[in-house]
């Protein structure tokens, strides 16, 4: 397995203007390659410290055992404290500031690697919006010797160690998922209701995300509008509507911090034909015109605006 940046400009498919940002994605020859690898960040290659904003095509998890720096997510920016766990799920943008003596293990797989635990797809994209977890000490040795195990039977490649690097990862997701944040990840879905909901918060979560209108979500994902409607507003209390906007402003903070684009492409990487529409937009949900927000910016710290995109409640 090898990775493909494709830098901005460049876009999935090569076309001009079609990407704001570089994407990461993994190839894998087929048909027997395993969708994984872990390694150091040496081994792994220069991505894995890059210092500009870029998204992923895949899953990442980074074991930070020693440096100093900062690690930024989306618009929020981590202190390094080793040993730190961070989670990065598909399409969110991250890059690494001022670091020097980074070392640990950077742990990449795609969701088909989640074949025996489909259910830590939606753990994962939880762990992603929490992103940066600080181990406590008697977190840190189990951590570590989880790590220490699925780089071991990655590299022996003995019998049956797809099996077991499997339930190792899905150890370590489930350990994480525990360990206290400020973000906590969303309770499982009860029902087929809670079920949609959660499926359409991780469809706004891509790198599309940002463009598609609700009717285009529910065709996305099988149901008619109504339904769409009635279970988001159920399990999060905010209608499509509501969390499609403010994903947009999200992916439009995003490419306004960590891009050079013009407000004109921004606004139409964000689905708006008119940029004048799209500032109209952006200062009514921000309280700033899109200008101001980049040349102040932005709140880098955190973001809370977009926490309750996440803050699902169980379905009844």
């Amino acid at each position: 397995m090898r990775g493909t940046t494709v830098l901005p400009g460049e876009g999935n498919s090569g076309l001009p203007g079609e990407e704001g940002m570089p994407t990461h994605r993994l190839e894998v020859p087929m048909p027997n390659a395993l969708p994984f690898a872990i390694g150091t960040f040496d081994t792994i290659g220069p991505m894995s410290r890059a210092s500009f904003p870029h998204r992923h095509t895949f899953h990442e998890i980074v074991h930070v055992t020693g440096g100093t720096g900062r690690h930024v997510v989306d618009l929020a920016r981590f202190p390094l404290r080793p040993p730190n766990l961070c989670f990065i799920a598909p399409g969110q943008v991250h890059h690494w500031e001022d670091v020097t003596g980074l070392e640990g293990s950077v742990i990449l797989f795609t969701d088909d690697f989640l074949l025996d635990h489909p259910a830590d797809r939606q753990a994962l994209r939880g762990l992603g919006r929490r992103s940066w977890l600080e181990l406590p000490d008697e977190s840190a040795d189990r951590t570590a010797d989880l790590v220490a195990d699925l780089d071991g039977e990655y590299r022996a490649g003995a019998d049956g160690f797809q099996s077991v690097l499997r339930a190792l990862l899905h150890v370590l997701v489930v350990r994480s998922a525990r360990l206290p944040a400020q973000q906590p990840a969303p309770p499982a879905p009860r029902s087929r209701p809670g079920t949609v909901a959660a499926e359409f918060v991780t469809l706004l979560g891509t790198p599309e995300g940002s463009l598609l209108s609700v009717r285009a979500c529910a065709g996305h994902l099988g149901v008619c509008v109504s339904y769409l409607s009635e279970a988001v507003k159920t399990s999060t209390g905010r209608t499509p509507g509501e969390l499609i906007r403010q994903t947009r402003v999200h992916e439009a903070k995003r490419l306004l911090l960590r891009t050079e684009l013009s407000v004109r492409q921004i606004a139409a990487r964000v689905g708006f034909g008119d940029p004048a529409y799209f500032c109209r937009f952006f200062r009514r949900e921000t309280g700033a015109s899109p200008g101001d927000f980049r040349r102040g910016g932005g709140d880098i710290h955190h973001d809370h605006r977009l926490e309750s995109i996440a803050r699902a409640r169980p379905s009844a």
